[in-house]
């Protein structure tokens, strides 16, 4: 993925998956937020699905092409009025597995960054959860931003004050800072490192090195357990996780008796997967 530099602004890529549902859609504001602040172009994109449910949330689901384009330039009108160039963009070709298409889509239109709301049911679900969008993520190269919505439909205010990016000492998640810092940066948010070590005793003498000797540049820097990781997000009321995923070892390493694992299951806090083997330069 492309760094999100201040002297890339203007040329951003924001993709945001649409199925036409009102928890889908409550990702729009922080779609608004981020373009605004980053001055990027907005891609609306529908899928349309071999098997559609008749009704998705209690809301009627989109059936096919035309009634997908409406609803997309309707929303693209919204954001337009914001300032935001938005196009959109309708898959035709109906299809039975929504996530790998989301993926595929995401590489074609050269976005920068997909933004999604994930929920209990149906296509943008399987992109986080399910097996086959495991193997699909694994072979994509855009970043991803998660958002989770309340029961109400609605995703928390994103004030973004205060980040959070978790490290075990190695260099494996570090790619996950530059990104980090860049969004502070442009918001204006305090950045907080915590290091997670599971026990001194299962790291190998190389990593229990690169632990102890891990700069403490940071306004807070915190010697976990991974059982306490997740916590420390509620405690220090954090606005935005930042991970760095690893695609080389697959999501299911990534999501199965991970930190990643713990803080998606509990739907604390927006979460930003950054890819972990692309090469990120930190923006001057």
């Amino acid at each position: 993925m492309t760094m999100l530099q201040h002297e890339n602004q203007g040329n951003l890529r924001f993709l945001v998956p649409l199925d036409g549902s009102r928890l889908a859609e409550s990702v729009l504001p922080v779609v608004q937020q981020m373009a605004s602040r980053f001055h990027a172009q907005v891609i609306l994109l529908h899928i349309v699905e071999q098997h559609p449910p008749a009704v998705i949330h209690g809301e009627p689901h989109l059936t096919g092409v035309a009634q997908a384009q409406a609803y997309l330039e309707e929303i693209a009108i919204k954001l337009r009025s914001s300032g935001i160039p938005v196009e959109i963009h309708v898959h035709q070709e109906k299809e039975d597995d929504v996530a790998h298409s989301i993926v595929q889509h995401s590489q074609e239109l050269n976005a920068d960054l997909v933004i999604m709301c994930t929920h209990g049911q149906g296509g943008l679900r399987e992109l986080l959860f399910g097996s086959k969008a495991q193997q699909a993520l694994q072979q994509g190269t855009q970043s991803i931003l998660l958002l989770f919505p309340r029961e109400d439909t609605s995703v928390l205010p994103f004030k973004l004050q205060r980040m959070l990016v978790p490290l075990d000492g190695t260099a494996a998640h570090e790619p996950a800072l530059p990104m980090a810092i860049t969004i502070a940066r442009t918001f204006g948010a305090e950045l907080h490192l915590v290091l997670v070590i599971p026990t001194v005793a299962t790291l190998s003498g190389e990593q229990a090195v690169s632990g102890l000797l891990l700069p403490s540049t940071t306004r807070a820097l915190l010697d976990l357990s991974q059982q306490d990781a997740v916590g420390v997000a509620e405690r220090l009321n954090v606005d935005l996780i930042v991970l760095a995923s690893h695609g080389r070892t697959g999501l299911d390493a990534l999501f199965t008796g991970s930190v990643v694992s713990r803080i998606a299951g509990r739907r604390i806090r927006p979460l930003l997967l950054v890819r972990a083997e692309q090469p990120i330069d930190r923006s001057s």
